[in-house]
């Protein structure tokens, strides 16, 4: 059973709420990870076409619940969860993925001739910033997914706690602003041709 939120917005003003934030989160990530996936074809990386692409589908199905929200299908706040869901399970996996592959010898390798010798006029050794080049990697990694964590579980959450004030919304009629008729005289919000 959802607990509706306890909100002095009206039912309609917390759908209206959800349905802006679906559509305005829904399409930037749709679009920031589909330019991303043009990005990884021209750089030939598999791997980073996969994610770019699940990451995409994931604001796509976000779009998808806004959409079925519009129509006053209630199923559309499951979709905007389980997008969140999608979108946080790739970006989790992917960077997993990145923090077990660590690997101190192609670190080694990436280190040029130039590098090392402004690492000798600091009086370091390649070895000696390695830790320090680990930490970074973990620490990188490790935010990307507390960030993720934090907004994508976070949005998951919102959408989940509205269920209920949602559904009472949808369930009441539609507002329908009647068209002003031509016999009346225009009031302030008509405009007189």
């Amino acid at each position: 059973m959802v607990v509706p939120v306890k909100s002095s917005r009206p039912p309609a003003d917390v759908l209206r709420r959800v349905l802006r934030i679906a559509r305005l989160n829904g399409w930037s990530v749709a679009i920031f990870a589909g330019v991303c996936t043009l990005v990884s074809l021209a750089l030939m990386d598999p791997i980073g076409i996969t994610v770019c692409l699940l990451v995409m589908l994931g604001g796509l199905l976000e779009v998808r619940g806004q959409r079925m929200l519009s129509r006053r299908d209630a199923d559309g706040l499951r979709w905007l969860v389980r997008s969140q869901f999608v979108v946080l399970g790739v970006i989790w996996t992917y960077a997993a993925s990145r923090l077990v592959s660590f690997d101190e010898g192609l670190v080694r390798a990436m280190i040029t001739p130039d590098m090392q010798s402004s690492l000798r006029e600091l009086g370091l050794a390649p070895e000696d910033i390695l830790p320090l080049v680990r930490r970074f990697f973990y620490l990188l990694y490790g935010s990307v997914m507390a960030a993720a964590l934090i907004y994508q579980g976070g949005l998951a959450l919102y959408y989940h706690r509205r269920r209920a004030t949602v559904t009472l919304a949808l369930q009441a009629p539609p507002v329908v602003l009647a068209p002003a008729s031509s016999d009346s005289p225009p009031t302030s919000g008509d405009f007189a041709i």
